[in-house]
């Protein structure tokens, strides 16, 4: 190329029209279709270029062509440069199939566990606390005061006048009203239910028998449940949370019944769990009878899951359904319990929850970025590690987490796996009863409840290792961190409970 100027102007003209036609050269005027006639080297001359990448293409001998690459400035041969090329192809495919299908799955995950809860395991493995022995030891100095307390060997037939903490026989009902106990005290919480009696009627057969007819629930309007239940509080949000689940279930109900009705034997049932009656199930679906009796035939930790998938239900209302309501071993975690095993040190102090996290963070140090290669048919860059011809499973790896801090959830999930089965149900009641009484225990420093208590001393205060201090600021705060799910358990010690003869007086006082 030349150039000449001309009124102070540069401009270009071409040295030959046959440039146009050299390979190589990119003249985004002219159509690759246009060029036709194919030259050589030798026949022009051009002003010297160094591009930074050519390719040359020689004046092919048969209808095979033949294209060369020029070297890079590292030098690799033409297959690696291909395999690379490959990988990076896979990599990049992988990639974006994660990226299109991550929401989805997360979605999925979320909401089969929205806690992050993992059923089995305990959030702090590394902590010891409490062993069998510890937990054996608070029972029975517990015991010596309030009384020992036995699961009973039946659920019993619903209360109209109490809502009750999930001791009644159906689970649709037992959600329900826990679900209305949340966040308020027993005589609220019973007035709530009282008010849904009174304004939707009851079942009159079946399992349901004497509880609330849930269907008309949920075709009614919500402003019609939250007059019925406004007397309790909350229930703008408990209206809204308890028709979802009316729906939800209802809906549930009408697929499982297409779904047994194919099936020409019933589905199989996990071990220790009650069978699948399908023509009962079937039955209720078709005359609208809205239940979750079918979670009977689930393992402790699938019920479990999918409890806390419904609106409004978190770990400690599920944890009192399978409990009460199921009869299955399940350590409900409730303001009282919380604090309680806090000061027993049954969970780690944040101090100890810190440690462990520089632990796992000591043993898991931050990954090295992998190599970064240039993919040969663009300019995307990716992060991939060329080993054994296979492109890594991710880009960068996650530094592992550490451990969670002391939460009411993350307190059920480690105190279930800690606490022996036999356990669960009466350390949850007397945890419960101590924590309301006890003047030493109580977060309500009232001369009442030091008057009623006397001068007993506390049977558990030499095992207390945590903070006892019980400001009101603090409490108040543990209060509203726990949200709808914080509240008194008055319910759970109302009755449903097999106790001795001397406890019998002490139950019905409560």
């Amino acid at each position: 190329m030349r150039t000449t100027r001309s009124s102070g102007k540069k401009e270009t003209e071409p040295v030959s029209s046959s440039i146009q036609d050299i390979p190589g050269k990119d003249d985004s005027t002219t159509p690759k279709s246009s060029r036709k006639r194919k030259i050589s080297e030798a026949e022009i001359k051009p002003e010297p270029v160094t591009p930074k990448r050519t390719t040359t293409k020689s004046t092919p001998k048969s209808s095979t062509k033949s294209t060369k690459s020029t070297k890079s400035s590292k030098p690799t041969t033409a297959s690696d440069l291909s395999a690379g090329a490959k990988m990076a192809d896979a990599w990049i495919e992988s990639r974006d199939a994660q990226a299109a299908e991550s929401p989805t799955k997360k979605a999925e995950r979320a909401k089969a566990n929205p806690y992050g809860l993992s059923p089995g395991q305990s959030p702090y493995p590394s902590y010891p606390h409490p062993t069998p022995e510890e937990c054996w030891d608070v029972h029975d100095r517990l015991s010596k005061i309030h009384g020992t307390v036995k699961a009973p060997k039946t659920v019993p037939i619903p209360s109209l006048n109490s809502s009750g903490c999930g001791e009644v026989p159906s689970v649709l009902d037992a959600l329900i009203r826990t679900r209305l106990s949340a966040a308020t005290n027993n005589e609220n919480s019973s007035r709530a239910f009282r008010g849904l009696v009174n304004k939707f009627g009851i079942i009159k057969e079946g399992i349901g028998k004497g509880s609330v007819d849930w269907n008309k629930v949920r075709t009614a309007d919500q402003k019609d449940v939250f007059e019925a239940i406004k007397s309790g509080g909350l229930a703008d949000v408990k209206s809204r949370d308890i028709k979802k689940i009316l729906q939800m279930v209802y809906e549930e109900n009408q697929a499982r019944k297409e779904e047994l009705k194919q099936e020409e034997t019933p589905p199989e049932t996990s071990d220790a769990a009650a069978p699948i009656d399908a023509g009962a199930e079937v039955s209720k679906a078709e005359d609208n009878v809205i239940s979750l009796d079918h979670l009977h035939s689930m393992d402790s930790d699938t019920a479990f899951n999918k409890l806390v998938g419904y609106p409004g239900v978190g770990p400690k209302t599920a944890s009192c359904v399978l409990l009460f309501c199921m009869q299955r071993p399940s350590f409900a975690v409730d303001t009282h319990v919380f604090r309680l095993t806090r000061w027993l040190g049954w969970t780690p102090s944040d101090a100890e929850v810190k440690r462990m996290a520089k632990d796992v963070k000591s043993a898991n140090p931050s990954p090295i970025k992998d190599k970064r290669v240039k993919k040969e048919s663009g300019d995307t860059d990716v992060d991939v590690k060329l080993e054994d011809g296979e492109a890594p499973a991710s880009v960068t790896p996650k530094r592992a987490k550490g451990p969670p801090p002391v939460t009411r959830n993350s307190t059920y999930s480690h105190l279930d796996v800690m606490i022996p089965d036999d356990l669960k149900y009466p350390l949850h009641y007397l945890f419960i009863k101590h924590g309301k009484f006890c003047p030493h225990c109580s977060a309500k420093k009232d001369a009442k409840i030091r008057a009623e208590w006397g001068d007993k001393p506390c049977p558990i205060k030499e095992l207390k290792v945590g903070k006892t201090a019980s400001k009101k600021k603090k409490v108040k705060t543990e209060a509203k961190t726990e949200g709808v799910e914080d509240d008194d358990d008055e319910d759970a010690l109302s009755g449903g409970n097999e106790t001795e003869p001397e406890e019998e007086d002490s139950v019905a006082s409560l």
